[in-house]
């Protein structure tokens, strides 16, 4: 008798745990589309698109080592960074090409990570990375946070 009620335990344990593993592959999934929107709007120079991925506040920072090999932590005003997606000229062709994803979940918290190639008019400009912070608002995940590093150097596409 002992032996089948380990037997249950174990299967309603298995069980629950797949049911975690798939509940939070999809809340990744969900995760990964709103960055991907997020790059859908950059690209289109579509600032409604962007908006409709950020969270009523967002702080945007970039990392980077000026010329003379000092580390520069920029705080900068998101909505002057709207201002200059939205006068992007038609012409200009902008492309982030995302290279993975590493996103993590705890609640309604999340992490994306995710190493990038930028584009402009087709030619090779920089490469970095971005990390992605997310709230839950309880009906959609929105970015609140976003930091990326630049640099020219150390790029797979250069």
């Amino acid at each position: 008798m002992r032996t089948v009620g380990n037997s249950i335990l174990v299967v309603l344990l298995f069980f629950s745990f797949t049911e975690t593993i798939t509940a939070q592959g999809d809340q990744k999934e969900e995760v990964k589309k709103v960055i991907q929107h997020f790059f859908k709007g950059l690209q289109a120079g579509d600032t409604v698109t962007i908006k409709e991925t950020l969270g009523t506040t967002v702080v945007l920072q970039t990392a980077y080592t000026n010329k003379e090999g000092k580390s520069i932590l920029r705080n900068d005003d998101f909505d002057r960074f709207l201002k200059s997606i939205g006068s992007k000229k038609p012409e200009d062709i902008w492309e982030e090409k995302l290279l993975s994803y590493s996103i993590q979940i705890d609640g309604n918290m999340a992490n994306a990570w995710t190493p990038y190639e930028f584009y402009f008019n087709n030619n090779f400009s920089h490469c970095g990375v971005n990390s992605f912070q997310l709230f839950n608002d309880g009906n959609d995940w929105k970015i609140i946070y976003l930091i990326d590093t630049r640099r020219r150097k150390g790029c797979s596409a250069k």
